[in-house]
C-alpha cells in the first residue's frame, strides 16, 4: 500500500511559499511511491480524520481529500505575526506522526548551544540587545551586527561598522532595498538602531546583537559557507553538500536572495588557504555539524536536515553564524550540481519513509 506523506507549511491567499521546492518535493515522492501532498493548519478536519491536501496542477494547485497521513514533514516557516497565529497551537496538538520536532529561534538556539563547551569555540558572542551591551560589544569589535531572533534571506539585518571618522551602518530591509549611511556618535547609533527594529520587526520578534567577523575572503564582500546536513534512508546524519556564498558589493550578507552568487567550496578555499589548509577547514566544519546536529537533537528531539551558516574568517577559523531547520537547496542548483540538489530534495522523504518502515516493525513486534 502507497504511503501518505503530508508536507505541513503556511498556505496563504495566494498559495505557498517556496512553491517551486514543494512542487519538486511532491514530484520526488510520488516517484518513491508515496502519496505526497502539501497542507496548512487551516486543511485539516480531525473530526473527520481527513485533510485537503493539495497537489501540482498544470498551472498551481489543485486540492483533493487525503486520509490521515503516515507522517508528517513540517516545513512551516513560522514568524510571530497575527497570519501565523495558528501554527504553534496546532503544533502543539501533536495529532500527526512528525518527522521533524519543533524548533526554536536564534537567539534561544545559542543560549542553548553556548553551555556547551565542545561548541563554545565555534560560536561568536551574541546578547540581547541594549545600549550599554552595544556600547561594549564595539568596544571589543570593530563589527557588530544586529539581527531578527526569526529572520530569515538576510533580511532585516543591519551591520555596524566602527571607522575613525564614526560608525558605518549597512543593512537589508524586509522588503530586500539596501540601506547605507554614516553615524557620528555611538547616541546616534543606539537611535537608529531602535528605530530600525520597530519599523523591521515582525510582530513581537525580538533583535539581538552579534560579534562581526572577518569575513572579506573576497575584498570588500561577506563571504560564508552554507553546508547542509541531512538524515538518510536509514536515519544516519550526513553532509550532503557545501557551497560558498559571496555577497554583492557593500551587502552585509552573502544570501543569494540578496544578490549573492555562490562558489564550489574546495576549489575557493584551495585558492584562497592552499590545499592543506582547505582540507583542515573542511574537516572543521564536518566535525562542528556532527558535534552540533547532536547537542541539537539531546534538546529537542528529532531532526532531520539543518543548513548551517558558517563563517570562515581571514585566518582560516570557522565560525557558526546561523543553523536554519527548514532550510532551501538552491545554493546547488546555483553551482550546477542538479544530482545533489535532487538528492537534497529527495533525502527528507527518504528519512520520512524510513520513520513508516521503523513503526510498521515496531507494530509488528508488540502484536507478534
Amino acid at each position: 500500500m502507497r504511503k501518505r506523506i503530508g508536507i505541513l507549511t503556511y498556505r496563504g491567499e495566494v498559495g505557498f511559499v517556496e512553491p517551486g521546492f514543494l512542487r519538486r518535493l511532491v514530484k520526488e515522492g510520488n516517484g518513491m511511491g508515496a502519496d505526497v501532498f502539501v497542507f496548512g493548519p487551516q486543511d485539516v478536519q480531525f473530526s473527520k480524520r481527513r485533510i485537503k491536501g493539495f497537489i501540482p496542477a498544470e498551472k498551481g494547485w489543485k486540492s483533493e481529500w487525503f486520509d490521515w497521513p503516515d507522517i508528517v514533514i513540517d516545513r512551516y516557516r513560522y514568524y510571530p505575526l497575527a497570519k501565523h497565529s495558528r501554527y504553534l497551537p496546532f503544533r502543539k496538538q501533536n495529532w500527526f506522526r512528525y518527522a521533524n520536532s519543533r524548533f526554536t529561534n536564534k537567539f534561544n538556539l545559542h543560549q542553548i548551544l553556548q553551555v556547551d563547551p565542545l561548541l563554545t569555540r565555534w560560536l561568536p558572542e551574541t546578547f540581547a540587545y541594549s545600549r550599554s551591551t552595544l556600547v561594549s560589544m564595539l568596544a571589543r569589535h570593530r563589527l557588530v551586527y544586529l539581527k531578527p531572533t526569526n529572520g530569515s534571506g538576510g533580511r532585516s539585518i543591519l551591520r555596524v561598522e566602527k571607522t575613525e571618522e564614526g560608525y558605518l551602518l549597512h543593512g537589508r530591509t524586509k522588503q530586500q532595498a539596501k540601506s547605507s549611511e554614516k553615524l557620528p556618535s555611538i547616541a546616534k547609533v543606539c537611535e537608529r538602531l531602535e528605530a530600525w527594529m520597530e519599523r523591521e520587526k515582525n510582530g513581537r520578534e525580538d533583535f539581538f546583537l552579534q560579534q562581526g567577523l572577518q569575513l572579506s575572503l573576497v575584498p570588500g564582500r561577506t563571504v560564508d559557507a552554507r553546508v547542509l546536513v541531512q538524515k538518510d534512508g536509514k536515519g544516519i546524519w550526513g553532509l550532503t553538500g557545501m557551497g560558498i556564498r559571496i555577497g554583492s558589493t557593500r551587502s552585509s550578507t552573502s544570501n543569494l536572495h540578496g544578490g549573492g552568487t555562490a562558489m564550489a567550496a574546495i576549489p575557493f578555499l584551495v585558492n584562497r588557504f592552499g590545499q592543506e589548509e582547505a582540507r583542515r577547514i573542511v574537516l572543521e566544519c564536518k566535525e562542528l555539524v556532527v558535534q552540533t546536529v547532536a547537542r541539537i537533537e539531546q534538546h529537542f528531539g528529532q531532526m532531520m536536515e539543518f543548513g548551517f551558516d558558517l563563517g570562515i574568517d581571514v585566518h582560516g577559523r570557522v565560525w557558526i553564524i546561523e543553523i536554519n531547520p527548514k532550510p532551501g537547496r538552491e545554493i546547488f542548483r546555483q553551482l550546477g550540481e542538479l544530482r545533489r540538489y535532487l538528492q537534497a530534495v529527495r533525502r527528507p522523504l527518504e528519512y520520512a519513509l524510513y520513520l513508516i518502515e521503523q513503526d510498521a516493525q515496531r507494530k509488528d513486534q508488540s502484536f507478534g
